[in-house]
């Protein structure tokens, strides 16, 4: 049968549909929940991180898990490719770090598109779709059958299900299952992009603050596991915010167990500089105690926190600050540690590590090697990136050159050298 079905509407199973559609393969896309993309309209706190505009070198510096894996996929859909998909009927916008955002600032602008382009290539889609399985037998993939017993045939089945983080938007692991099924290896999951848990005592009354242009550091047992600048944010449990999710991804991968998270306030300043600085506001306010001038230096409700970690009282007059008490307090504003004492749940991450073996696929076409007729892209796959639009991206990417694969499997041809 030469009907393709794509198992999932995210953006890599609509990104599929599309490609495939437009070489030629009869197209139905099967989508769980009641409407398609429904985890983008969380994406970019609404706004839609939709791509990175940078080059490929730099792209696969940003993948933190087998980012060679990418190389085949990117030169079949890289940035621009996006861009020049989108641009004409959800016009978009490059802001501070490459980062790709529709004009309107409305994830659902990005659905609408995609949705739009849907209906021009002529795809067929099922809301509240569930599929139970996929149907094989000994010459390769015959079709899927969906929970309430209907079986559908198909020549060829690609599985863009997604992960199993924010299950509440139809991510529940399913495509792991169909892998595991099927005779694939699925490597252990893990949280990837995800809050970071410290000791309460720790972040005590900061819950909601919001620390921009910060230095932030890994660093663990002694070692500088990764560096990070702009963004974090205290939570209730500890710390997240876009510096502190793309740090978790590293800490996850590298299985850390003893870490710290190490905050620079003042990054521009060495701490030659710093010291000045905290003469001037000193002679400027001799009589006065130093906490009342912690709000000039940092965010009024960390002033606390910052002195008792630079074992500095907080109603001592300034003109009674000793040399080392100055020393301490700098020293202590470029480098605050917080202890990690762990990720938050697999639930919690943005997007799930871990996933299908990628050398069980093969990444000029998504398909699975022992399988004919069987492709796998998105975050089913083993992939994950840093914050920024990069693993959304990776799930065009990988979407359309499965797309791609699966039409030209479909046509009869043999798929591209590796």
């Amino acid at each position: 049968m030469s009907r393709l079905i794509v198992v999932g509407g995210g953006p890599a199973g609509m990104a599929a549909a599309l490609a495939a559609s437009g070489s030629g393969a009869e197209v139905l896309l099967l989508e769980r929940n009641e409407k398609l993309g429904k985890k983008l309209y969380i994406t970019g706190k609404g706004r839609c991180n939709l791509t990175n505009r940078c080059d490929r070198e730099e792209f696969l510096r940003n993948v933190v898990t087998n980012p060679k894996f990418l190389y085949s996929t990117l030169k079949n859909f890289d940035s621009e490719s996006t861009m020049q998909l989108f641009d004409p009927i959800c016009p978009l916008k490059v802001e501070r770090g490459n980062r790709v955002f529709p004009v309107s600032d409305k994830s659902s602008d990005v659905i609408k598109a995609f949705c739009r382009l849907l209906d021009r290539a002529g795809v067929k889609v099922r809301l509240n779709a569930r599929v139970r399985g996929l149907r094989m037998d000994e010459k390769g993939i015959r079709g899927v059958e969906l929970e309430d017993g209907e079986a559908l045939e198909a020549g060829a089945v690609i599985v863009a299900t997604g992960g199993c983080s924010y299950p509440s938007t139809g991510s529940t692991g399913d495509g792991f299952r169909f892998a595991r099924e099927s005779g694939l290896a699925v490597s252990a999951l893990r949280p990837a992009l995800v809050p970071m848990r410290t000791d309460s005592a720790e972040t005590e009354g900061l819950s909601g603050l919001s620390l921009k242009n910060v230095g932030v550091t890994l660093r663990s047992e002694g070692r500088i596991v990764a560096r990070e600048f702009g963004e974090m944010l205290f939570t209730h449990q500890g710390l997240s915010g876009p510096c502190i999710l793309s740090l978790s991804s590293l800490y996850s991968r590298e299985g850390l167990k003893r870490a710290e998270i190490v905050i620079d306030f003042k990054p521009a300043l060495s701490a030659e500089v710093l010291d000045q600085r905290l003469l001037r506001e000193i002679d400027a306010a001799k009589n006065r105690q130093i906490k009342n001038i912690m709000g000039a230096l940092v965010p009024r409700s960390m002033g606390p926190h910052l002195l008792r970690k630079a074992a500095v009282p907080a109603d001592l007059p300034l003109h009674s600050l000793t040399e080392a008490m100055r020393r301490s307090l700098g020293e202590t504003l470029k480098h605050y540690a917080v202890p990690v004492l762990g990720l938050g749940d697999l639930e919690e991450g943005i997007v799930t590590g871990g996933g299908v073996d990628v050398r069980q696929i093969r990444p000029s076409t998504m398909e699975a090697r022992t399988l004919p007729g069987l492709f796998f892209c998105g975050e089913v796959l083993d992939v994950d990136a840093l914050t920024g639009g990069f693993n959304l991206q990776i799930a065009l990417s990988t979407g359309w050159t499965a797309g791609l694969g699966a039409a030209a499997m479909l046509r009869g041809e043999t798929g591209k050298a590796e």
